[in-house]
């Protein structure tokens, strides 16, 4: 039989056509594109395995409970759970597992790898449902970190808002003279310059300010 090679790595194939597909491996081209969403793939099967992403079909059924799955590798890891069956096992301390994904995670207690990180404190975890479990603090308390310095905010906004504290971005421009401000509320009491708006009114006297601050200084000197 005449096999054809890999020019590559070697590898020998019965069929020039699995030749082809497999040197994309090397090369990194994905001809494949789906239609919908643009994700590129090296094989058409690929393709029409992701495709069902967005149609919904789901061709492969469990015999035992007729749950139906997307492809036959989903359906053959579902199975496990009505066989029990624990091919995975750790090398380390010898626990088994039914879904290779939970080996992974469980070989983090070992290393001591903590790939699972919070975005809003910074800190890591070893297992994604222990971060889930901790997130679930954070909107419970509506916490806010940040990372710099510390300091909880609220609401994610006035997080937001408080980093550029650290970063000294400013982003809100000023049309009338071109100042920048870290904030649009800063913004909006700087305007009153060119405005003349004065929206703080003195209950005494009447007398008109622009800021709430000047308005506080002159009902303070009035009162002695």
């Amino acid at each position: 039989e005449r096999l054809f090679v890999c020019g590559y790595c070697g590898k020998a194939f019965n069929r020039p056509k699995k030749v082809e597909i497999h040197q994309r491996v090397h090369t990194g081209e994905k001809p494949f594109s789906c239609s919908t969403c643009g994700k590129t793939f090296s094989e058409a099967g690929n393709l029409r395995k992701h495709q069902r992403v967005h149609t919904g079909e789901k061709p492969y059924s469990c015999g035992a409970c007729g749950k139906v799955f997307t492809s036959p590798a989903n359906l053959e890891s579902h199975h496990r759970t009505h066989t029990g069956e624990r091919p995975y096992g750790c090398t380390i301390c010898g626990k088994k597992f039914s879904q290779f994904w939970n080996l992974k995670i469980h070989k983090n207690i070992h290393t001591g790898e903590r790939p699972y990180q919070c975005l809003l404190c910074a800190e890591r975890f070893s297992d994604p449902s222990n971060l889930k479990k901790h997130q679930k603090r954070h909107r419970r308390r509506r916490s806010y970190i940040c990372r710099v310095c510390g300091k909880a905010f609220s609401g994610l906004s006035n997080l937001e808002a408080h980093k550029r504290v650290h970063t000294g971005e400013r982003p809100f421009r000023c049309d009338s003279c071109g100042k920048h401000f870290s904030e649009a509320g800063n913004l909006k009491k700087h305007q009153r310059v060119h405005t003349g708006e004065k929206p703080f009114a003195c209950d005494q006297c009447g007398k008109r300010f622009a800021w709430i601050c000047n308005l506080r200084t002159h009902q303070q000197s009035a009162t002695g």
